[in-house]
This record gives C-alpha cells, sequence and structure tokens, in this order.
C-alpha cells in the first residue's frame, strides 16, 4: 500500500467545504443517519461558532482534507476521520496532539450506536464517566474522559 503523508495544520477557511463534506460523510456513516443541519450551516458552524472555543486542527494528505479535530484545553468537541483514511493511524495523531495540550484532563461524547469510536477511544486510554446525555440527534450518549498518567 502506498505510503501517505499526512500534515496536521491549523484549521483555514479554504478548507471548509472539504471538512465539512468529509465530516459529514463520516458522521453519517458512523450513526446511520443523515446530518440534520444543511450544508451551508454546516460550514457557518465550522467557520464561525466551533473556532469561538475550540482550536480546530486538520489532518491533509497533499491538499485532500483527512481529518479533522476540534479540542481546547479541556474538550474534545468533534474527532472525524475521511472514511477511506480510517484505521491508518490519523485519529491517534490528532487525539495525541489534542492530550499534550490539555490541561491534564479531557473529556468527550459520542454516540453510543458508533462501537467503532468507543473502542478507539478506549484504546487510547479514554474511560465511560456517563451515559444517556441529549444531543440535537436524539441518539443515546456516551461521556468519556482522560486523565494524564503524568
Amino acid at each position: 500500500m502506498k505510503q501517505h503523508k499526512i500534515r496536521i495544520t491549523p484549521y483555514n477557511s479554504k478548507y471548509a467545504e472539504q471538512t465539512v463534506e468529509m465530516w459529514r460523510d463520516s458522521k453519517e456513516q458512523a450513526i446511520g443517519q443523515k446530518e440534520i443541519h444543511d450544508f451551508e450551516n454546516h460550514v457557518y458552524f465550522l467557520n464561525n461558532i466551533l473556532p469561538e472555543r475550540f482550536q480546530i486542527e486538520l489532518a491533509l494528505i497533499d491538499e485532500e482534507v483527512v481529518g479533522m479535530i476540534a479540542y481546547n484545553d479541556r474538550e474534545i468537541n468533534q474527532l472525524y476521520i475521511h472514511l477511506k483514511y480510517q484505521g491508518f493511524g490519523i485519529g491517534r495523531t490528532l487525539l495525541d496532539k489534542a492530550k499534550a495540550q490539555s490541561s491534564g484532563k479531557l473529556i468527550l461524547y459520542t454516540f453510543e450506536v458508533n462501537e467503532k469510536a468507543q473502542r478507539f477511544y478506549e484504546t487510547n486510554g479514554f474511560e465511560i464517566i456517563s451515559r444517556g446525555h441529549e444531543n440535537e440527534e436524539n441518539l443515546p450518549d456516551i461521556q468519556y474522559e482522560w486523565i494524564s498518567a503524568k
């Protein structure tokens, strides 16, 4: 298999449409339902709402968006990997960046139906702290927490 050079870079709005397409495809595959927001609103959220509280990083191969993470020192708000690049370590690379810049503790939510994400987070040191949170999709959530070993 061809070796890909992955570049992690701060979000730039020139990648907005690609990022939202990847995000929506990945999320829809993970939860088995269509995104509830239209594409334009999703782009607006990415460019204007999310950056107010979260740092956004992209994973690029050449100029293709293959992953994204939105986080601050206490929380991971979004983490999505392009469907055809899942399992290549991109998610772990983005997660490790958030861990390194954290306060020593991170929380995140994932959908209960997303068993792949649950395995990923648990493999990477996150533990379940609660279940059943409310969200726009009306799907049961799992809240995870990671605490640094240092």
